[in-house]
């Protein structure tokens, strides 16, 4: 079941029964990226809270702590330790339920059955709850009482969000042909630095040439294979058309295949993805100028709407 209403989300992770499940599955080790990609598609996360031993797992710390997780230390103590992490857990989520209005929906990252009175008593409270956990592991009675469950190992396999595209090396993104070419020029251009002879009042212990200066060579080599290693104008305006597709694809997806999906969805999604998103970046001028383009190319269809608003959907043959 989708949740298209969620505005800010809060994130709680009951890290050690997560992880534990992913290692009994055939999933690869557990990584928070590919669920804060999928929960952006949702809305803004407020909120992120991880609960475990950490001294346990400390192979994760980081991962964590660079997706910005507040790390909850629940020392692991003999017979109450598995619970302590959960009431700790639950106590955090109810207190945010009632003093923070804003928050309109919980994601419980857990495959324990334990924590559907919390889910229940959320959403008695007016929050959609959405679960996260590793099938197999995941409690049928929790999966039944979230408004949605989402898998793991469905996040790991599918196509994740496009990320901003780094620069590739100039080397990489020239033809086989042209670099074969570049080279011998290169090489030609040594060649000639080291053909220049010795002055004549130099030493004539040798009457060889002088091997060219590192520099001289160095310099040759360089102007002979100046390439710009920027992508052209026109790559980059192809990445931002694909970054764009991939991103309503994704809505798309979440949303059940329901098709329109507003201009300004998209834009806000593609900037809690990648905070520093600027169409001019990629040579537009404004953000409707790449959806004109991918319309053109036929990769999404583009309804302008009077009044402004504008819709986009993927064509019938991809929707």
């Amino acid at each position: 079941m989708a949740t298209p209403d969620i505005r800010n989300i809060a994130v709680f992770c009951d890290f050690e029964n997560v992880a534990i499940g992913v290692k009994e599955s055939n999933a690869p080790d557990f990584r928070i990226r590919p669920v804060l990609e999928r929960l952006l598609l949702k809305g803004s996360i407020v909120v992120k809270k991880a609960y475990c031993d950490w001294d346990r797992y400390k192979e994760y710390k980081r991962d964590m702590h660079e997706a910005a997780f507040e790390l909850i230390e629940i020392p692991h103590v003999r017979q109450s330790g598995k619970n302590s992490a959960d009431i700790r857990m639950v106590v955090d989520a109810l207190d945010l339920c009632y003093t923070k209005t804003h928050i309109d929906a919980f994601v419980i990252i857990s495959g324990d059955s334990d924590f559907s009175p919390l889910i229940s008593k959320l959403k008695e409270n007016g929050k959609s709850v959405i679960g996260i956990g590793v099938r197999g592991s995941a409690s049928s009675l929790l999966i039944g009482n979230c408004d949605e469950f989402i898998f793991y190992e469905d996040l790991v396999q599918v196509k994740a969000p496009a990320k901003a595209p780094a620069r590739k090396p100039a080397a990489a993104a020239r033809p086989v042909k042209e670099t074969a070419s570049q080279d011998k020029a290169a090489q030609g251009a040594v060649d000639k630095a080291a053909a220049v002879k010795e002055p004549a009042g130099g030493t004539a212990k040798t009457g060889s040439r002088r091997r060219p200066r590192p520099a001289l060579e160095k310099a040759a080599v360089e102007e002979s294979m100046a390439v710009k290693t920027e992508p052209g104008a026109e790559d980059k305006k192809g990445q931002a058309v694909e970054l764009v597709v991939s991103t309503v694809e994704q809505l798309v997806a979440d949303r059940g295949g329901e098709g329109s999906i507003s201009a300004s969805l998209i834009k806000s999604t593609i900037k809690r993805v990648h905070p520093g998103f600027s169409e001019s970046e990629y040579g537009y001028s404004a953000f409707g100028k790449i959806l004109d383009d991918a319309h053109k190319k036929g990769a999404l269809v583009v309804d302008k709407k009077e009044g402004g608003a504008v819709i986009v959907s993927l064509p019938t043959s991809r929707g």
